[in-house]
C-alpha cells in the first residue's frame, strides 16, 4: 500500500521515459524540468550532486540518475520499479525490431518527424547549462574549472575516460584549499564495503561459465555467453552509448570475423553488419537509454533459433546491460553519501559540480556543431527558432517536457 502514494511519480516516469530523446546530457534538461521543477521530487542540487556522482560510475548514466531519484523518494524498490519502468518502453521497441529487422529498410531510420529532435535536445542542454551554471559556479576557482573541462571535454569528446579524469581532477583542485568549506563536526560513520561483492561475484561467475561454455563447448551455451558479453559491457562502459555502441561493435561484429576467433571460437556471439548497422541507427531515433541497444543485439544473436530463444536473448541483453548500473548506484551511492562528511570530499563536490556544468557547456556546442552543413542550409532558421524556443519554454514558463517534444515532432512533420 506504501506504494500507492508514488503512483503519480512513476506515471511521470513513464511519461518521461517515452519524450526523453537526446542522450544522457537532454536527459538531464528534461529531469531537471519535470522531477525538480515541475514535482519537485527532488532540489536542483540534488540532481546535481547524483549527476556528477553516476558520471564517475560505469554504465548508463542517466538511468543511474533516475534510479537515484526514485532512491532518494521512495528507497530500494522504488528504485528498481523506476529503472523498470524508464527501461521497459525503449527495450521493448529495439526487441521488437529484432524480429522486424527483416521487413525493415534501414535508409527510413530517420524519419522526418524527428528532425528537429537534435535542435531541440540542444535547447535542453543550454537550459540545464544555465540552471546547473547558477548552482555550482561562485567563485574564481571553479569558474576556471569550469572553463578548462569544458575546452577539454570538447576537444576529447569521444575519449570515454576524459570525463571522469577530469571529474577526479576538478575535485582535487578545489581540496588545495580548506578555507571554501571547512571540516563538518559531525563525525563520519563506518563504511560497509560489503555490498559491492555481489556486483564482483557476478562479474566473476559470468566471465568463469562462459570460458567454461566456450572450453567445454556447452550445447546451447550461446545464452550464457551472450550473458557475460553484455554484463561485461554494462560494468566497464564510461563516456555513455555511443561508446557500448563502438564495444558492440568490436565485440559481435568485427571480432567473430577475425581467423584466430574462428579458429578458437567458431560459436563466438555473433551479429551481422547490417543488422548492426540497423539497430545503432534506430536507438539514436527513439526515446530512452541508449543501452537499450542491447536489447535488439541479444534478439538479433539469438535470431536463428526460433521466437522463444529470441524473446530470451532480447531479455538477457535488457538485464545484463542495465544490472550493473543498478547494482553499481544502488551499492556505491550509500557510500559516496557517507563519505560526503569527510572534509576531504565534501570540498571536492565544488570542484566536482563546476566540472559537471563545463561538461554540459561542450556537450552543448559540442551538439551544435553536429549539426550539419547542410541541416543549416536547409532548416537553418527553424532550427535556430527550435533551440531558443526550447530554451524560452523552459526557463520562462510551466510547458512540460513531453509536450515540448511532441511540439518538436509535429514540426518536423509539417515543415
Amino acid at each position: 500500500m506504501a506504494l500507492l502514494r508514488h503512483v503519480p511519480f512513476l506515471k511521470a516516469v513513464f511519461l518521461h521515459s517515452l519524450t526523453a530523446f537526446g542522450g544522457p546530457q537532454g536527459h538531464f534538461g528534461m529531469m531537471l524540468k519535470t522531477f525538480v521543477h515541475q514535482r519537485k521530487d527532488i532540489t536542483q542540487e540534488e540532481l546535481v550532486e547524483f549527476n556528477a556522482f553516476c558520471q564517475l560510475l560505469p554504465g548508463a548514466s542517466s538511468t543511474q540518475v533516475l534510479t537515484l531519484i526514485g532512491y532518494k523518494r521512495g528507497g530500494i524498490t522504488l528504485a528498481i520499479l523506476t529503472l523498470l519502468i524508464w527501461i521497459l518502453p525503449a527495450c521493448t521497441i529495439m526487441g521488437a525490431l529484432s524480429f522486424l529487422l527483416k521487413y525493415h529498410n534501414d535508409r527510413n531510420i530517420n524519419h522526418q518527424v524527428f528532425k528537429y529532435i537534435a535542435p531541440m535536445t540542444i535547447g535542453f542542454l543550454a537550459y540545464a547549462s544555465m540552471i546547473a551554471f547558477r548552482l555550482a559556479i561562485h567563485n574564481t576557482i571553479t569558474r576556471v574549472i569550469m572553463i578548462a573541462s569544458g575546452v577539454l571535454c570538447f576537444a576529447f569528446f569521444k575519449i570515454p575516460w576524459m570525463i571522469p579524469l577530469l571529474i577526479v581532477m576538478g575535485g582535487f583542485v578545489t581540496n588545495l584549499s580548506d578555507r571554501r568549506i571547512p571540516q563538518g563536526t559531525e563525525k563520519p560513520r563506518k563504511i560497509k564495503w560489503a555490498n559491492i561483492w555481489l556486483f564482483v561475484f557476478l562479474f566473476l561467475l559470468a566471465g568463469f561459465l562462459s570460458e567454461q561454455a566456450r572450453k567445454q563447448n556447452w550445447p546451447d551455451r550461446r545464452p550464457i555467453n551472450l550473458f557475460e558479453n553484455t554484463y561485461r559491457f554494462g560494468s566497464i562502459v564510461f563516456g555513455g552509448g555511443q561508446v557500448l555502441v563502438a564495444l558492440m561493435y568490436e565485440q559481435f561484429v568485427v571480432r567473430p570475423e577475425s581467423k584466430k576467433i574462428i579458429r578458437q571460437n567458431p560459436n563466438a556471439v555473433k551479429i551481422d553488419r547490417d543488422a548492426f548497422y540497423a539497430g545503432a541507427g534506430v536507438v539514436r531515433a527513439i526515446p530512452g537509454p541508449v543501452f537499450s541497444i542491447a536489447s535488439f543485439m541479444g534478439g538479433v544473436a539469438m535470431n536463428d533459433r526460433g521466437t522463444s530463444w529470441q524473446v530470451l536473448g532480447c531479455v538477457i541483453g535488457s538485464v545484463a546491460i542495465f544490472l550493473p548500473s543498478l547494482l553499481l548506484v544502488l551499492f556505491f551511492y550509500p557510500i559516496w553519501n557517507n563519505l560526503k562528511k569527510y572534509a576531504i570530499v565534501f570540498r571536492a563536490l565544488e570542484g566536482i559540480n563546476a566540472t559537471v556544468v563545463g561538461f554540459l557547456v561542450a556537450s552543448t556546442v559540442y551538439m551544435l556543431r553536429d549539426i550539419s552543413m547542410a541541416e543549416w542550409a536547409q532548416h537553418g532558421v527553424i532550427n535556430a527558432l527550435v533551440i531558443a524556443g526550447t530554451f524560452i519554454l523552459l526557463a520562462y514558463t510551466r510547458v512540460a517536457s513531453p509536450l515540448i517534444v511532441v511540439i518538436c515532432m509535429v514540426l518536423g512533420f509539417i515543415f
